[in-house]
């Protein structure tokens, strides 16, 4: 039936605010990784972006609760600003510890990593516009696919790194830093696979 009162529609546009900006993110880590100096500079940008990340998400939940109408519903909305921000939270926690744990340098596996969120996020930004019109459902649905397929590949990043750390005799405290700051980045795509799950299920719903 038609509603004389329109959906609010600045939701999509904070969406695709949110996903620009969480792929900022993961380029932003990507060239931390990729161009190993002037760390501090860039831990700081990836932490600009984070709190943009943040900013994002607060003004989302707040229009969430003073909206009366709104174009998807209320807890599909709230769902998936919140694991977008959780990806950018994730990138940050990964290059706090870079700092922390005084890494000399990346490994070829943190930098695969790197690579698999940017490609991810990338993929979110293509797919978050098209929720203003639902039609298109097989374009959706493939590009959730091919989000769930990079998160597989993380968790083979992931697994290979592991291995690796535990084979070529490396020292307890090594081991230990390198552990958690894979699970950071692995976990950050697992996030991304989240979007996507949201995703889906916002087009069933709308199907």
């Amino acid at each position: 039936m038609f509603s004389l009162i329109p959906k609010e529609q600045v939701f999509f546009d904070l969406f695709e605010q949110a996903a620009k900006n969480v792929h900022d993110g993961a380029l932003a880590l990507e060239d931390l990784l990729e161009n190993f100096r002037d760390i501090p500079e860039k831990a700081r940008k990836v932490k600009d972006i984070e709190h943009a990340g943040d900013k994002i998400t607060h003004t989302t939940i707040e229009k969430l609760n003073t909206t009366f109408i709104t174009p998807l519903e209320r807890e599909d909305i709230h769902e998936l600003i919140c694991r977008l921000d959780d990806i950018l939270d994730l990138i940050d926690t990964a290059v706090n510890r870079i700092m922390l744990y005084k890494i000399d340098k990346p490994t070829d596996d943190a930098k695969a990593l790197g690579k698999v969120l940017v490609h991810a996020t990338q993929i979110i930004t293509e797919l978050v516009p098209q929720l203003r019109n639902l039609k298109r459902t097989d374009s959706l649905i493939q590009q959730c696919i091919a989000i769930h397929t990079q998160e597989n590949e993380g968790d083979r990043i992931e697994q290979h790194a592991l291995a690796s750390l535990f084979e070529n005799g490396h020292d307890p405290t090594t081991i230990i830093k390198w552990k958690d700051i894979y699970e950071d980045l692995e976990e950050a795509t697992d996030r991304c696979e989240d979007v996507a799950n949201v995703i889906e299920g916002i087009v069933l719903k709308n199907a």
